[in-house]
């Protein structure tokens, strides 16, 4: 009997990456994509997931109680995977109140219901249900910002600056609470920005190819100079299945790749693949169609993560560098752009 897995949020960027590498790395589970297909999620996306045996689909909100309960029992749900959250940070300062209520109540009500399901009092696990684990994966964000230089460790002081990371903090700290309260087997992984295929047009990278190819304003926060940590997204995937299967219950486990570039780079970066695989019919460089925009309210400068804690403990390390990622990120949505 395969061993059931709920993953939130599988039709999403990450989650959707994740899905179709664990149905296929490991049959022996049965995964339940569980989706509410919000404007960020698509089925498209786990389009390759449709004939597997070992992959079932679930449209719902993961703050809906009833559900998810009944999930837990129909499919004896053994393990999460809980990528599920509202994650766009202008949205989050345009309207907070989802974001609450997704990354926070949500939370809670899918630990609230493992919890259940999976011990029978504090510090005591049902029998059967010991290696039940619940993953929960949160961002570099809830550590505020960094200067020019120092990187965010797993011990650096929480320092939420937006309505978005806010709220992924106080997730953070629920799952926590339950690991310190009931000694529940819970992990949870802090990223930097993922960046590769299958991610909404709104996000910086493809929203910025999307504009290049139909000859739009590229338009940049402030002076660009704000920093970031990119991070592709199948590194991700293959850090968080670690993490799942032989990371420590309690413990949390930053993910970064260690290439820091700022946004005029990135930008320029992605117009000069463009220059190279998808020239302009009137001869000039994308790159003119930069424009520089008013800065995002409480715009924070730089993330940066150290990942030493799960290079030494796990053994991962990346496969791409960002000039390789970016690269094939760059081709995917050219394949996607121009069908």
């Amino acid at each position: 009997m395969k061993k059931s897995i709920l993953v939130t949020g599988g039709a999403g960027f990450i989650g959707s990456n994740f899905v179709p590498y664990f149905c296929e790395k490991y049959p022996e589970y049965h995964v339940i994509n569980l989706d509410k297909l919000t404007y960020a999620g698509d089925l498209n996306n786990v389009k390759e997931c449709e004939g597997m045996e070992n992959y079932t689909f679930v449209q719902g909100d993961i703050c809906d109680e009833n559900l998810i309960e009944e999930l837990f029992t129909k499919y004896d749900i053994r393990g999460v995977v809980h990528f599920a959250a509202e994650s766009h940070v202008d949205n989050s300062i345009k309207g907070p109140k989802i974001f609450m209520q997704t990354n926070i109540m949500g939370t809670f009500n899918l630990i609230e219901t493992a919890r259940r399901h999976w011990m029978d009092e504090p510090f005591k696990v049902k029998p059967d249900y010991e290696d039940a684990r619940f993953h929960h994966i949160s961002t570099d964000e809830v550590y505020g910002t960094l200067g020019e230089t120092g990187f965010f460790k797993e011990t650096t002081p929480y320092a939420p600056n937006s309505p978005y990371s806010s709220s992924k903090a106080s997730s953070d700290f629920v799952v926590r609470a339950y690991h310190h309260t009931y000694g529940m087997n819970v992990t949870t992984s802090n990223c930097s920005n993922n960046y590769g295929p299958k991610q909404n047009h709104e996000k910086l990278i493809p929203h910025i190819i999307e504009n290049a190819l139909n000859l739009k304003p590229l338009p940049i926060y402030g002076q660009g100079l704000n920093v970031r940590d990119w991070l592709y997204v199948l590194d991700h995937c293959k850090a968080v299945d670690l993490i799942f299967h032989k990371g420590v219950s309690g413990e949390t486990y930053n993910i970064g790749g260690h290439n820091e570039r700022n946004n005029i780079t990135i930008v320029n970066t992605i117009c000069q693949i463009l220059d190279k695989e998808c020239p302009r019919q009137d001869g000039k460089k994308y790159a003119d169609l930069i424009t520089f925009v008013k800065d995002r309210a409480g715009h924070d400068l730089r993330y940066a993560i150290d990942p030493e804690k799960i290079s030494k403990e796990l053994n991962w390390v990346p496969d791409e560098t960002f000039d390789t990622g970016i690269v094939k990120t760059v081709k995917w949505y050219l394949e996607k752009y121009q069908k």
